[in-house]
């Protein structure tokens, strides 16, 4: 008898990572593979790679080396953005014996393999409550700090049918959040209804319209918007959407109006804040959460101030903070005045403190609010809690059992911490 072939798959970066893993993962079992366990020798590998920031790179080769030590004899493909870009580098790191440098050839390189039954879409979610949905891949835009648009170039967006027959299959098998995820999910829909196709726009508040018609106890997320992508029409149907959550990450990168010219990004300090207090007007208690990049070329203290001043307008609840890294082959790693690593480090300090600052604001105002928590995990540190997330994206702990994980729960917020909101059932 024929041992069945084992698999073992490591991502990362990014969500739309995430689910791409999660698609050839099933495309695995589907044929045939199983994964391996703890141990036990992988006949087969894949590394979904990042290349956002050149800690990304490292991890990408470090990953590789030590599955090749775990697992004598294995072969790896390696995917994703790094693979993409420096494919020459990749190729030489040991077990490697497949480089994808486009994602649209994955089919190809897997039925080398035997796999010859791709899905269309996922089912589940490996080791996630939440499930990620990729509905679009590519970006346009040239901002001067990114390697994205030469490593995942054109856009590409999936048909609204197969999106929502994916969401219907992951909610009957028992998901109860979905994150809307992609390369510029703002741009969902511009490919196939631009220009003189003659189809009716169907844009991204169009499909979480349609979304939100699928009956369930179950509730969506987006997972990041670009503020001038945000208009009158996706504002209304945030607001009228049952599902959607009430919780948006709109990019904001920096809050000096010069610092945002140098990255070629394309709005003001002032258009993005109108923006916030528009999505305030129509959605009581609506959270934000964002990125901001530190130490950009030439930044200076006073457009750092800038910055810091932003996020204390715009209220953030979260803010992911990043350190600037230079990308070869971007014009941003070409400029002058580059800040030192000891003023990043220090800025990226004062940010952080600053978040938390407005973090904990935020739960305060939950106090004695009813909220809904979709339960991740128990407590590390408090025997007999858990630990989940509610509708604004708020870390939750409250009494609970294993029991309660991947459900809801109502409960009551209670008392705020740095990190997170106590509440009680």
């Amino acid at each position: 008898m024929v041992a069945q072939p084992t698999c073992r798959l490591v991502t990362l970066g990014c969500k739309v990572n995430q689910y791409e893993t999660q698609l050839v993962k099933e495309a695995l079992e589907q044929n045939g593979y199983r994964e391996a366990a703890d141990g036990e020798n992988a006949d087969l590998c894949v590394v979904n790679t990042c290349t956002v920031t050149s800690e990304g790179d490292s991890k990408s080769r470090k990953t590789i080396r030590q599955l090749a030590r775990q697992n004598p004899g294995t072969r790896t493909i390696v995917m994703g953005c790094y693979a993409t870009r420096d494919p020459s580098v990749v190729s030489e790191l040991p077990s490697v014996f497949e480089v994808v440098t486009d994602k649209r050839e994955l089919p190809d390189v897997l039925a080398r393999q035997g796999v010859h039954d791709m899905p269309a879409g996922i089912s589940y979610f490996e080791g996630r409550k939440r499930a990620y949905v990729k509905v679009q891949d590519g970006c346009i835009l040239k901002c001067t700090y990114c390697i994205i648009p030469q490593v995942r170039p054109g856009l590409r967006s999936r048909s609204p049918q197969e999106i929502e027959d994916e969401v219907r299959r992951l909610i009957d098998n028992g998901y109860k959040e979905i994150v809307i995820a992609g390369i510029h999910v703002g741009h969902y829909g511009v490919d196939t209804t631009r220009g003189r196709s003659g189809r009716k726009p169907f844009r991204l508040w169009h499909l979480f319209r349609q979304l939100d018609k699928i009956p369930g106890d179950w509730r969506m997320r987006l997972s990041s918007i670009e503020c001038n992508e945000v208009n009158d029409d996706f504002i209304s149907a945030a607001a009228d959407c049952e599902h959607l959550c009430p919780q948006f990450h709109p990019a904001l990168q920096s809050g000096s109006e010069t610092v945002l010219r140098r990255m070629r990004r394309r709005y003001s300090v002032k258009r993005f804040l109108e923006r916030l207090e528009q999505f305030r007007e129509r959605i009581p208690n609506v959270a934000f959460t964002t990125d901001v990049i530190v130490g950009f070329p030439g930044e200076t203290d006073e457009e750092f101030a800038e910055t810091m001043d932003a996020c204390r307008q715009a209220r953030f609840m979260k803010i992911h903070v990043f350190p600037f890294s230079p990308r070869r082959s971007t014009p941003a790693a070409t400029f002058e005045d580059q800040v030192s690593p000891e003023v990043r480090r220090d800025r990226c300090q004062q940010l952080a403190r600053l978040e938390r600052e407005l973090a904990q604001r935020y739960y305060e105002a939950h106090v004695n609010q009813t909220l809904e928590v979709l339960v991740e995990r128990t407590s590390e540190r408090n025997p007999g809690w858990v630990r989940g997330t509610d509708r604004h994206y708020i870390p939750v702990e409250l009494p609970g059992s294993i029991d309660d994980v991947g459900h809801f729960v109502h409960a009551r917020g209670t008392v705020p911490h740095r990190e997170f909101l106590e509440a009680t059932r």
